[in-house]
């Protein structure tokens, strides 16, 4: 089965979570596809994306939270064990974090419109701290 692919690019000002289904949307309006799979994939190892709530910022700031306990910076003393540190003391810890959540998506679209619910945005996650470039390759089948 053919398909049509795109790269969308995501700008960060660092770590955090950052919307981006505006640009999905416009290509699928763009492509007028009808019904199929939207496939996403991040092209990065210290960086996800995933299907988010977008109404309340509070779960945003709740998941940041979480994820620099769940995996801190690399000088953070229950850290000392992380061999990969020359790049930075964030980017193991990206590594990991990436390792645990999604790097891909496949979302169903119904007459052009991705079935994401009321309250469900596409977030790229970035957890790296300094400002990047990021890209999404897409595939819509």
């Amino acid at each position: 089965m053919s398909g049509q692919i795109t790269t969308f690019t995501v700008q960060t000002d660092g770590a955090g979570l950052y919307e981006f289904t505006d640009g999905p949307m416009r290509w699928l309006e763009e492509l007028q596809p009808g019904d199929g799979l939207l496939t996403l994939m991040i092209r990065h190892t210290s960086a996800s994306i995933l299907i988010q709530e977008n109404a309340d910022p509070q779960v945003q700031t709740d998941l940041q939270n979480w994820v620099q306990r769940f995996a801190p910076r690399s000088d953070d003393p229950s850290m000392s064990y992380l061999k990969h540190t020359y790049e930075g003391t964030d980017d193991m810890p990206g590594h990991i974090r990436s390792s645990h959540l999604p790097v891909s998506l496949s979302i169903p679209v119904s007459e052009g419109k991705m079935m994401l619910g009321q309250w469900q945005a596409l977030y790229l996650w970035e957890h790296r701290d300094a400002p990047r470039e990021r890209y999404v390759a897409a595939h819509f089948a």
